[in-house]
């Protein structure tokens, strides 16, 4: 039997769908009964949004997020084995970039089903593309730790990775924004560059590229909203 294709179909960063999809995007959404996604809801607001009025009950949606265990994940894959077409979404932006998806990605790899993946926003790559950072080598580091004498040990090595050129990225949880800002402003050198990426392809974006002694004279509100920070040269 013929094995169907997984597609990586982009989120929104902000909710905001004008001039984000592609119209592969949009046709994928309405031709596809299979899906597997981070959260149901968000993921038919997002269907809805690019235009498909077909029925949610000729839909399957399949959830996969940090609280799926491994061995749940094989039977995601049972439709493409099947031969139906699937679609994988996150919640916010490009799939299996930080997102839980590419397990399912590399399990379709082991089965020799085809993926492929479509263009859209990733939070990662546009915060990068817009600090003004080496775009040739750069690290995206994830989340810091939650620890604060941990986290200061982490910022000091990874200004000492930006000052040599190699752009580092990282971001944490909205509620520990401000937590992040602080350690950065008090731990790296007055010279040192950060950019600041906020709430990306909104509508209140914010993306700044200062240097320490600048950050401390003018210290945005990023309490619980969706930042990327990035360190350079």
């Amino acid at each position: 039997m013929k094995k169907g294709t997984l597609y990586l179909i982009p989120n929104t960063l902000g909710g905001n769908t004008d001039g984000y999809a592609t119209e592969l995007s949009r046709k994928l959404c309405g031709e596809l009964g299979h899906f597997i996604v981070e959260e149901i809801k968000s993921a038919r607001k997002l269907i809805r949004q690019l235009g498909v009025t077909k029925e949610f009950e000729q839909v399957e949606f399949y959830s996969l997020n940090e609280h799926t265990r491994s061995n749940d994940i094989e039977a995601l894959i049972k439709p493409l084995l099947d031969g139906e077409n699937v679609g994988l979404i996150s919640e916010a932006g490009v799939p299996c970039v930080a997102d839980p998806g590419s397990a399912v990605v590399s399990l379709a790899h082991e089965n020799k089903i085809r993926v492929v993946p479509l263009s859209g926003p990733s939070s990662i790559i546009m915060a990068l593309m817009a600090s003004g950072f080496n775009g040739q080598q750069f690290t995206f580091n994830g989340y810091l730790p939650r620890e604060k004498n941990e986290r200061v040990k982490k910022i000091r090595q990874l200004e000492a990775l930006a000052i040599k050129g190699h752009t580092q990225l990282f971001m944490d949880a909205p509620y520990r924004n401000l937590q992040v800002f602080e350690d950065l402003l008090t731990t790296c050198r007055m010279d040192t560059k950060l950019c600041v990426a906020a709430n990306i392809s909104c509508h209140d974006e914010m993306i700044k590229t200062l240097d320490i002694t600048h950050w401390l004279m003018q210290k945005p509100n990023l309490n619980k909203i969706p930042v990327m920070f990035v360190l350079g040269k």
